[in-house]
């Protein structure tokens, strides 16, 4: 009898599986003069304030750990560029300072909570990995690898609930990739169609280890799939290719048809934290990329078709160094926080 239905079992033919809608294919971003200007000042200023973070971390004013977004600034510029400031949230892992320029958000603060400093926009208690803007929609900054992508579940669930028609875009790193709660978060979003974008910063190192070696499926943006979460892979080295795949996964999460799951293949140029001398790959590596992929360089090219001329972005450049210098020279200007702010701020249960 239990080879009958065995034999009955394996002779039905399996469920067919519905068609998955999916987003369109996305296009590369046409923007004119002024919008490229725009985005080439910001991904410049990240580089800068990056560049100056480091040195103020050499000197030793930045203390604890330090992770640099230098190379991967196009991924920030890119997305959030496309994202309504006044309903949209962001939340991201530890190395989280381009995120935050790229919203907006003042360098002075930015940088003033580096350096541990009370007029710091966490005032001196967040630090480098730390950093938080409730008034930006800017949730952080956080240290533990992967549990930004739960809270970010969390913040669309909030969009969704009180219909406020924000989505919530949930950075990560091809590393967290591989952590559990990820896909927990995955299943949640898409059963109840939250909107959500999960961001892979694919640069292809989790800390010091390479992607290929440290993921069974390598291509990110098919992590989604078991869950019916569409996937999209994007050069995250170009800023408007970027911007382009931005509109398309706003326009789909913002609709209602849940989340999406965003590939950014990008590079970082400097190692994984300051701590980190990056001996697991060659100079030369580092050096290919920037020479061919530079997000900075490309956009500059595409600003040079426009009839822009090398010596209006030299001087964008001065003007930027003059601000990421006035943001250090403010950081080391303002004094540390009062002992007593150590007892602020802090939530204590009570039973």
């Amino acid at each position: 009898m239990a080879r009958a239905a065995a034999k009955r079992a394996s002779a039905s033919p399996a469920p067919a599986t519905p068609n998955r809608e999916r987003p369109p294919e996305p296009k590369r971003f046409k923007a004119d003069k002024a919008t490229l200007l725009e985005f080439y000042r910001q991904m410049l200023l990240i580089r800068r304030f990056e560049e100056r973070a480091g040195q103020l971390y050499g000197l030793g004013l930045i203390g604890g750990f330090c992770h640099l977004y230098i190379g991967q600034e196009a991924v920030a510029v890119g997305l959030q560029s496309a994202l309504n400031s006044e309903t949209d949230s962001v939340i991201t892992g530890y190395r989280d300072h381009g995120h935050m320029l790229a919203y907006g958000i003042d360098p002075n603060v930015i940088m003033a909570e580096l350096t541990g400093r009370q007029a710091g926009i966490s005032k001196g208690k967040g630090g480098s990995m730390h950093m938080f803007s409730v008034e930006h929609k800017f949730y952080g900054g956080h240290g533990i690898v992967g549990a930004q992508v739960s809270l970010g579940a969390g913040l669309a669930f909030k969009h969704k609930y009180s219909g406020d028609g924000g989505v919530c875009m949930a950075y990560f790193g091809d590393g967290a990739a591989n952590q559990g709660q990820v896909y927990e978060s995955f299943n949640m979003a898409e059963l109840w169609k939250l909107p959500i974008i999960f961001v892979i910063e694919n640069n292809q190192y989790a800390m010091g280890t390479s992607v290929n070696r440290a993921s069974a499926e390598d291509q990110l943006y098919k992590r989604g799939e078991s869950f019916r979460i569409p996937g999209m892979q994007v050069d995250g080295m170009d800023v408007l290719a970027v911007r382009g795949a931005a509109e398309t996964a706003v326009e789909w999460v913002r609709s209602g048809k849940g989340p999406v799951l965003m590939e950014l293949k990008t590079y970082r140029y400097r190692g994984h934290s300051m701590s980190d001398p990056a001996k697991y790959r060659s100079r030369e590596e580092v050096q290919a990329v920037r020479d061919k992929s530079d997000p900075i360089e490309a956009a500059k090219r595409e600003l040079e078709k426009l009839g822009v001329k090398e010596d209006e972005l030299k001087a964008m450049d001065k003007d930027i160094r003059a601000i990421v210098a006035e943001s250090a020279d403010f950081a080391e200007q303002s004094p540390e926080p009062d002992p007593s702010e150590l007892y602020t701020d802090v939530l204590v249960g009570s039973y």
